[in-house]
């Protein structure tokens, strides 16, 4: 077995459950330390003990808030004891559906959808960036070479959805906020990316997952769907994506990925 993340420092917000938990086993199987989030202090919990504290620590809480942020990266700066040392690898899952268009679905859950889809997004990518930054003109100075930029990989990679891509009338407010977290990504790619910080976006189709549960969709609806373009995809799909996109050598980006059930035409 080789360890193609070995010396990576990962954040994964959002993994307790479904895709960003299958991420963290799989970012731990690669060989990286992980910081792991949810809003469950016991879920969180129970993953450092299932992955072992040599290899995971935990910081529970809702990973919009600007102080858990905060938490969740020094934690990770502070984890291996080297000193000034911040996460190099930031997986931005936490988010939320709602089954419903913008005539039909419930407007009491707008604003927290908002708030965890777009706005929590927004915070990360602001305060990794920014710590990723500083560490890179610590280390190389004000204008460091490429060669000295990319000697080290350095991914934010988004979770965001194809009905960001192609919204649709089941779930248009859902996908309005993905679609605004695309364009959030695309837009942190072409500014960072230039100084030497990988920013992806996967836009997976059908997951099952806790997700459907959250969101409100009817399980027969959904029954009738998998029944439609099944089998759909697992987490661990996802989870296996992620880990092909940041082994690239760090010269290499894979910048913006569709995954689907083979079966699914729409969206």
């Amino acid at each position: 077995m080789t360890y193609p993340l070995k010396d990576r420092v990962a954040v994964v917000t959002g993994s307790t459950a479904g895709i960003g938990l299958a991420i963290v086993r799989e970012l731990a199987r690669l060989g990286s330390f992980c910081v792991v989030n949810g809003r469950r202090e016991e879920r969180v919990r129970d993953i450092v003990a299932e992955l072992g504290e040599e290899d995971v620590r935990g910081v529970a809480g809702d990973a919009s808030d600007d102080a858990v942020v905060t938490r969740l990266l020094d934690t990770a700066r502070d984890a291996l004891g080297e000193p000034g040392r911040e996460a190099d690898l930031i997986i931005i899952n936490a988010g939320r559906g709602l089954k419903g268009s913008v005539m039909d679905s419930d407007p009491a859950q707008w604003e927290e959808m908002v708030r965890t889809n777009l706005m929590g997004v927004a915070r990360m990518i602001r305060a990794s960036g920014n710590r990723m930054l500083a560490e890179i003109k610590r280390q190389h100075g004000d204008s460091p070479s490429a060669e000295k930029v990319l000697s080290r990989a350095r991914d934010i990679i988004v979770i965001g959805s194809i009905v960001g891509k192609h919204v649709s009338p089941f779930s248009s407010m859902y996908g309005a906020t993905k679609f605004g977290v695309h364009g959030l990504v695309e837009g942190a790619r072409r500014e960072l990316g230039p100084k030497g910080i990988r920013v992806t976006l996967i836009a997976p189709g059908f997951v099952t997952s806790e997700f459907q549960g959250v969101a409100g969709y009817d399980p027969k609806w959904y029954d009738g769907v998998v029944e439609r373009i099944g089998p759909v995809l697992a987490p661990e799909d996802i989870a296996r994506l992620i880990g092909f996109v940041v082994s690239q050598p760090p010269a290499v980006q894979i910048g913006d990925v569709v995954i689907r059930p083979v079966r699914q035409d729409y969206p």
